[in-house]
């Protein structure tokens, strides 16, 4: 089983940015908790960071054709207004869990809205770092299903 991990913007400042809303662990924990998980699940995650909208749009479209069987992604700020990262998702045909680290819906006005839920299986936010490893079981649930 191949899934990837995809993170957006500032994800990877993890520990260093807004601290009391993200934690302190730093984004290299992140990455040791999913590849543990991944030896956990006997499954490969492949996990992808860019800060810029295009990257990941690519690296959802590599998707469509290199064998991933299901994502988890973290847009961070295009959760709110990319449409062009919905459609990418809308393309794909494989599952697809957002997950956000804090929990949106208590916060500022604007990160209430997400335009890519809509094209995901599931939302999954709040729980910390730990709300990536329940997006992983999520995933490989919806990809056993099929």
């Amino acid at each position: 089983m191949k899934i990837l991990v995809i993170n957006g913007p500032n994800i990877n400042f993890l520990g260093i940015r807004e601290k009391s809303v993200y934690g302190t662990q730093n984004y290299d924990t992140l990455l040791g908790m999913i590849a543990k998980k991944g030896e956990e699940k006997g499954c490969r995650i492949e996990v992808f960071q860019s800060n810029h909208e295009g990257a990941l749009i690519d690296r959802i479209q590599d998707a469509y054709s290199d064998g991933t069987e299901g994502i988890v992604i973290n847009p961070g700020a295009y959760t709110h207004y990319s449409y062009a990262i919905r459609d990418a998702l809308a393309s794909v045909p494989m599952p697809k869990i957002e997950i956000h680290i804090s929990d949106i819906t208590k916060r500022e006005e604007f990160r209430r809205i997400s335009v890519t839920r809509e094209v995901c299986d599931d939302q999954i936010y709040g729980h910390g770092l730990e709300g990536y490893l329940m997006a992983i079981d999520g995933i490989c649930a919806l990809i056993d299903k099929k």
